[in-house]
């Protein structure tokens, strides 16, 4: 615990956006001035330190418009608990956090954010504010997609096998790598093109690295001639479905995050492997009962970093929360080419 009061302003500045614009456009994401929200019963109000961008914020930006309201996105944060709801009982203020919080309430692009405390655990405490916001949302999707959809054994280092990790040294692919790495005894295998993402997949754990922009399949026989047990696909699923289907194993698993219009899963069905959705705000959003899960989730992560078996996957500082250093990170995001997670720290 740290300080027993903070002091709480009646409003707070933040960054939204009105409708959708293009990223180069100085309206898409806009400085503004609005209420600090009250915390509900099972809520923290969380004085945030920093912040982290994923892809969920520009699609949100892109897709979503809010009609002329003032919408604020973002989601990973790290902060102070500096109030908290009538219900609450695991958490005091003071309190050093970090979440990935949900995806239909407002944003943690704001100086202060209510957050539902089943989806906070204390942050690392061997971490920055900064260091520890790029960690939530990645490693809960992460641990999920491993753990609940693949299926495999935390802490089962008997266990062995391969797994196919694609765009390995972006932000989810780098926290799957870290944890099959730490948490399993699998091979990972990871797809990686340029000289610094092939490096970065190094640091995060990665035995063997193929380029995704070369066939995939007399690669993947090279590093695993004995076939594949798993994949974990972050990105290109429907384009690299079918060398899935033939460098897996018969009763292989798939795990997928990315967004794409079909998918001919036929494919799929002579070996019988079977094909999983990873959506980290499912809990959330349909308020499962099961939702403390994520707390457990991140209390497990920050325990692993403070014993030195993960580390943050922060690569890039862009400064104060403000419009114009959010416009940068959406523009970085959107591109394609980020390595880690890009961050921003203060108001």
């Amino acid at each position: 615990m740290g300080q027993t009061q903070i002091e709480i302003p009646k409003t707070m500045p933040a960054v939204a956006y009105r409708t959708s614009l293009p990223v180069d456009e100085s309206e898409s994401l806009l400085d503004v001035e609005l209420p600090v929200p009250e915390p509900g019963p099972r809520d923290l109000l969380v004085k945030v330190e920093a912040v982290a961008l994923n892809p969920v914020d520009y699609k949100v930006r892109q897709g979503s418009d809010p009609g002329g309201e003032a919408k604020v996105l973002g989601w990973d944060a790290a902060g102070t608990v500096a109030a908290v709801g009538s219900d609450v009982e695991g958490f005091s203020v003071g309190d050093e956090v970090y979440y990935a919080g949900a995806l239909d309430r407002p944003g943690t692009n704001s100086a202060f954010h209510a957050v539902d405390e089943r989806l906070v655990a204390l942050k690392p405490t061997s971490l920055t504010f900064t260091e520890a916001a790029a960690l939530p949302l990645t490693s809960l999707t992460a641990w999920e997609g491993l753990f609940e959809r693949l299926n495999l054994r935390e802490r089962a280092m008997e266990q062995r096998g391969t797994l196919l990790v694609t765009a390995v040294a972006g932000g989810v692919g780098s926290m799957v790598a870290q944890l099959a790495r730490a948490l399993t005894s699998l091979t990972v295998i990871g797809t990686a093109s340029r000289p610094e993402t092939v490096d970065f997949a190094r640091l995060m754990g990665v035995r063997h690295i193929v380029d995704h922009h070369q066939p995939l399949v007399p690669q993947l026989a090279d590093a695993a001639p004995d076939g594949l047990d798993h994949v974990f696909s972050t990105a290109g699923t429907d384009r690299n479905l079918d060398a899935y289907a033939e460098a897996l194993k018969p009763f292989g698993h798939i795990v997928a995050i990315d967004d794409f219009d079909s998918l001919p899963v036929g494919v799929l069905k002579p070996k019988s492997i079977s094909f999983h959705w990873e959506f980290m705000f499912t809990r959330s959003m349909f308020h499962t009962s099961d939702q403390a899960v994520q707390q457990h989730i991140l209390t497990q992560v920050a325990r692993l970093i403070d014993a030195g078996h993960l580390r943050t996957t922060a690569t890039r500082d862009l400064g104060p929360v403000n419009a114009a250093n959010l416009r940068e990170a959406h523009r970085l995001q959107e591109s394609g080419k980020t390595v880690g997670k890009t961050t921003l720290t203060g108001f």
